[in-house]
Parts: C-alpha cells; structure tokens; sequence
C-alpha cells in the first residue's frame, strides 16, 4: 500500500515546526517516530495534506535534569529513556515501563512524545504520565502551555492537543527516598501492546503509605486513573487485605471491551492479579528506598 499524496516538510527548529502547524491546520499531521502514523497513512485512514517531520530538529530530544523533576524532550527516543541512568535512579517508574514497549527496533525508532500524543488506550506512556502526575508541555505560535496528565487524555487516541500546537516536552518528578514504583503487564506476546498493564508508585514514611497513585493501560478508552482502589490502600493501609480488597476495586473501576485478544472480564481478572502484583513490588522497593 501507498499513502496519498501530501507534502513532506522538515523544519529545523520548534519555532518553524509551530508555524507550519499554524499554517496548514487542520490538514497536516506531525511525524515523530512514524510508528503509528506510516502505516495509516499507508493503508490510506489518514490523509495529511501536509507532513511535518520532526526528525530534523535536535531541541526536541534530550533529558534534562532539574532540582526535584526531569524535563524530557518529546522527539526523545524510547531507546535513550531505557539506556538512560539518570531516568533509571530519577524515575524508575517511567524506566521499567519503556522495557515493556515493543522490540528494540520499535524502541530504537519510537519517542516518548509520538507514544503520549497518539494516546492508544493499551500503550504504556499514558498510563505513566497519570500515576506518575506527569505534565505535557504543549507549544503553537501563541506560546506553551503546560497541562497536567489527568487533563491531557481524552479517549481512544484522542488528547487535548489543538490542531495548531506541538507536544514540545515532558515534566514528570523525580523519586524521593520512601518512594518506591513498579510497573507490570501482560500480553499475548513478547512486544504486543499490553492486554493490562498497571503502574504503581506508592510513598511509605517508616511503614505507614502516605500516598499511592495507580493507572492502567488496556482497560479502557484511554489510561485509566485507579482512583478509588488508591483511596482503599490511604485509608486501609498497605497489608495483604486492603491490597487484595484494592486490587478487586481496581478491576472493577476498569471499563474494558471485547476484542480479538481478549474478552472484558478476563482483563477484568488481569487487572486485580497485576494491581495486587504493582503493590507490593512498589512497597518493597520504597521499603528500601528510605532514608539512612
């Protein structure tokens, strides 16, 4: 297959990029990695009149670190994120997490960016950015915005993204001592997007949790906040019953669908076996993450 026909255009700065956005919306699509947009635009469901290519632009890809978060670029590949120490001891959460996407190739050629703006409900980004509190640092010619993960998905491969505006970088906050994450997920094969995947980071003063953030992936339209299964473990503590007890509240928060590759109430199960798997990998490794 072959795309349509469209314009091919490769700024060099984020400043061009917008402009051309501004220009040719609502027709044109920006290219990152290209691993979802190529083959749509090659089976034909989507037709930009006008492709902006961002591979040309080098502000757009680096890790920076900063007193209490780090600032990544969005056209950063998920190959540098995975063989990055300072997001391996900074942000493990969003570490582990990479090793889960795809296969090398697909690592070596995706961007932290591509993957948080194209929003597909079983990828592993979106999921991260929520249980981390991550924020999306968007940029068109009327300046940047910065919006918080909780506000920035919409649905099925949907954001809050404008038409005429660039997802330009990532902020997500730094572990601190006591902090402690993990991410987990199943698929049918080895580099398929995930049937569940959960993301877990809870905080632990001593023994006691002060805080616990949990998100999903492949369990809904978008990735999905595990509010109410937190507020069972902050209100409950963090033993075996009020994690069993989270991890039911947890799948029945989720609002999965049928498909090919599973039905809904087997995800349903995926997501109290992995949520309850999250938590605890999460509480020993904050157990040893204290201070002293």
């Amino acid at each position: 297959m072959k795309p349509a026909r469209f314009v091919h255009l490769t700024p060099t700065s984020v400043a061009e990029a917008v402009a051309l956005l501004n220009e040719y919306a609502p027709d044109a699509r920006v290219l990152a990695g290209g691993q979802s947009l190529v083959p749509l635009m090659n089976f034909r469901l989507s037709r930009p009149s006008h492709l902006i290519d961002l591979n040309r632009i080098p502000d757009l890809a680096y890790v920076r670190e900063n007193s209490n978060h780090l600032t990544i670029g969005a056209m950063t590949r998920e190959r540098t994120i995975e063989t990055s120490n300072l997001v391996r001891y900074s942000v493990p959460l969003l570490h582990e997490a990479t090793s889960y996407i795809g296969h090398l190739p697909i690592r070596s050629r995706g961007t932290i960016g591509g993957s948080i703006a194209n929003a597909d409900p079983a990828a592993e980004y979106p999921a991260v950015m929520l249980a981390l509190d991550g924020e999306m640092v968007l940029q068109s010619v009327r300046g940047k915005r910065q919006v918080p993960a909780t506000k920035f998905f919409n649905g099925v491969l949907s954001t809050v993204l404008e038409q005429d505006e660039l997802l330009a970088e990532i902020v997500v906050p730094k572990t601190l001592p006591g902090i402690g994450s993990a991410f987990v997920e199943i698929a049918r094969r080895l580099g398929d997007f995930a049937l569940v995947g959960i993301a877990a980071q809870i905080t632990l003063s001593g023994e006691n949790i002060t805080n616990v953030q949990l998100s999903a992936c492949g369990v809904g339209p978008g990735p999905v906040r595990l509010s109410t299964a937190e507020h069972e473990i902050l209100e409950c503590g963090l033993d075996e019953t009020s994690i069993k007890s989270a991890a039911k509240i947890a799948a029945d928060e989720v609002e999965p669908e049928n498909d090919l590759h599973a039905t809904a109430d087997y995800r349903r199960r995926l997501t109290a076996v992995l949520t309850r798997q999250a938590l605890l990998k999460a509480q020993e490794r904050s157990l040893g993450n204290q201070d002293g």
